[in-house]
């Protein structure tokens, strides 16, 4: 197989508890050589995007490690045995937990409640104190290093007066704490936060992912990217309420990416189009302004993305984005890294650089039981 030049990135969606998916996939990206060039995350993504941005490589996994065990030590159900119905129960007073006393190192609940505080107040803005991850992000992150380290970092959050995406890069600004924590600002649970003079939200309010983000920014390199999401657009047709809730959840924040593929598949096709056609016009028709146009932006890169998708376990329903149970963080983890081995092993993807399109899309995992 020739040897291609190409950008590596990694591409992370928002989803709270199983966002340790991504964790074990960069542990198993990071264990087969790959380098990670750019990397881009919504909400949790945007966690796990700081912790590699603002770490030398050696350092990477040890801080990845850190911050999901600190934030799974609360385990209150680690007596349960482990049979399924035994899960199933552990993980509903796991995610109870988070709920009544917040998460260690990420969020605890306001005292007194944001109900009995004065509209205007801080502590009427959301349910949660987030005051513990902008003290694990200082500690665990490396800020001077993201901003001026090797690896580009990107995330996105909305701004709670236009409710537009606001996209943050430190190719192009000096990115802190509130950047991150903007990300996962999801309300009402999480206070906004203020950056300047303006107020961000959670970005998962607007897209759940920085694919387009990664696609309208990139230059003319041919990308690689690693598109690692945590809800599944494709499910069964639920039969209870709380399988509604979960697939609904599902549906909401699962990636379009075979939407945004085939948008970028058609305007290579306009391209090539165009091509063609300034071919064809005479010689003093091609330096009019409108023929150039036609020329705008002609350069065709290939794009490769590995589509990796964390699928939900039999004994998780629709608290699964915040039920940090040590067990679950390890399984997500362990499924993170098998789904990475998997694709990189796969005949498909050693040879996918064999054809001649210009976006290939490669899911190559199978559902789990």
């Amino acid at each position: 197989m020739p040897k291609v030049s190409e950008i590596d990135v990694l591409v992370l969606q928002g989803g709270g508890a199983l966002g340790a998916y991504q964790a074990g996939a960069f542990e198993a990206l990071y264990d087969s050589g790959r380098r990670t060039d750019w990397v881009a995350g919504v909400s949790i993504g945007a966690i796990n995007a700081a912790l590699i941005a603002g770490n030398p490589p050696e350092r990477r996994i040890e801080r990845l490690r850190t911050f999901w065990d600190l934030v799974s030590s609360g385990n209150a159900a680690a007596w349960l045995p482990g049979s399924l119905a035994s899960r199933e129960i552990a993980n509903s007073v796991s995610a109870n937990s988070a709920v009544l006393q917040g998460v260690p190192g990420f969020f605890k609940p306001r005292f007194p409640p944001a109900a009995f505080m004065p509209a205007g107040t801080p502590g009427a803005s959301s349910f949660y104190d987030t005051s513990p991850l902008r003290a694990t992000l200082s500690e665990l992150v490396d800020f001077d290093y993201l901003n001026n380290g090797p690896v580009r970092f990107s995330t996105g959050a909305v701004n709670v007066e236009t409710g537009n995406m606001t996209w943050f890069d430190s190719k192009s600004q000096q990115i802190a704490p509130e950047h991150v924590m903007a990300s996962g600002a999801l309300p009402p649970g999480f206070p906004a936060v203020q950056i300047g003079d303006q107020y961000y939200w959670d970005g998962g309010l607007v897209s759940n992912t920085p694919l387009q983000y990664v696609f309208d920014q990139h230059d003319n390199d041919d990308l690689c990217i690693f598109q690692i999401d945590l809800f599944n657009a494709r499910g069964k047709v639920p039969n209870s309420v709380w399988g509604i809730e979960a697939r609904a959840k599902d549906i909401r924040f699962s990636s379009r990416t075979r939407f945004n593929t085939d948008v970028l598949s058609g305007l290579h096709q306009i391209k090539k189009a165009a091509r063609r056609l300034y071919d064809k016009l005479p010689p003093e028709l091609r330096d009019d302004p409108d023929a150039r146009a036609l020329l705008t932006n002609s350069a065709d890169p290939r794009i490769t993305i590995a589509h990796l998708i964390y699928r939900q376990s039999r004994f998780e329903n629709q608290s699964k984005d915040y039920e940090f149970s040590r067990a679950s963080v390890r399984d997500h983890w362990h499924a993170g890294r098998r789904d990475v081995k998997t694709t990189l092993a796969h005949p498909d993807w050693l040879a996918r650089h064999e054809g001649h399109a210009h976006v290939s899309i490669f899911d190559l995992t199978r559902a789990r039981s």
